[in-house]
C-alpha cells in the first residue's frame, strides 16, 4: 500500500541524507520526496511517499523519530488529508495543435508559463489523478519534457502535525 509520511525536522545541512539512508538502508523506495522550510526557518517540513505494509511502515516511522533531527512524523495514510502535486510540461506546437493544447491547459486550469514558436510550457498543479489525466490527453500532441515536483500533503480541518 502507498503510504504518506508527513515529518518536521530540524532545517540544517545532512539531515535529508540522513532521512533517505534510512530508507535505502532497508530496502525501501521513495517514490516521492518533497521538503522545504516552514514558517519557522529552523524547521523543514518533509512529505515523503513510499508503498509498504502498515507494520513495516510503523517500523519506519518509529525509526524515523528516533533520528535526532527528526522532530517528529506522522503516517497520513488512515488519515483525511489534501495532496497536490506541481508539474511543468513542454508540449510540442504545430499551428494545427496550439488551439487544442490551450483547450486542454484551460480545461486542467493550467497555466501557460513559456512560449516559444515550437514549444509551450504549462504549469498544473492538482492530485495524482489530475497530473495522469493531463500526460494521458498531452502525449498524442507531443511531449517534449516533463518536470514534477513531489507531492506535498496536509491533513484536513484543523488537525495537523503538533510540536
Amino acid at each position: 500500500m502507498r503510504h504518506t509520511l508527513s515529518a518536521l525536522l530540524v532545517n540544517q545541512p545532512g539531515v535529508l541524507a540522513k532521512v533517505t539512508t534510512l530508507f535505502s538502508g532497508r530496502g525501501f523506495n521513495i517514490e516521492s520526496l518533497s521538503v522545504a522550510e516552514t514558517l519557522d526557518p529552523s524547521i523543514s517540513r518533509m512529505t515523503i511517499v513510499t508503498r509498504g505494509n502498515s507494520q513495516v511502515i510503523e517500523q519506519v516511522t518509529k525509526q524515523l523519530n528516533k533520528l535526532v533531527d527528526v522532530i517528529k512524523v506522522v503516517d497520513l495514510f488512515d488519515t483525511d488529508y489534501v495532496d497536490r502535486e506541481m508539474i511543468l510540461i513542454k508540449v510540442t506546437t504545430e499551428a494545427s495543435s496550439r488551439a487544442e493544447i490551450l483547450r486542454i491547459a484551460d480545461i486542467f486550469r493550467g497555466k501557460i508559463v513559456d512560449v516559444t514558436p515550437k514549444s509551450y510550457t504549462i504549469e498544473v498543479t492538482g492530485d495524482e489523478g489530475k497530473i495522469r489525466a493531463i500526460i494521458t490527453l498531452l502525449k498524442p500532441l507531443g511531449i517534449k519534457e516533463v518536470v514534477r515536483t513531489g507531492r506535498v500533503a496536509i491533513s484536513r480541518g484543523g488537525k495537523g502535525i503538533c510540536l
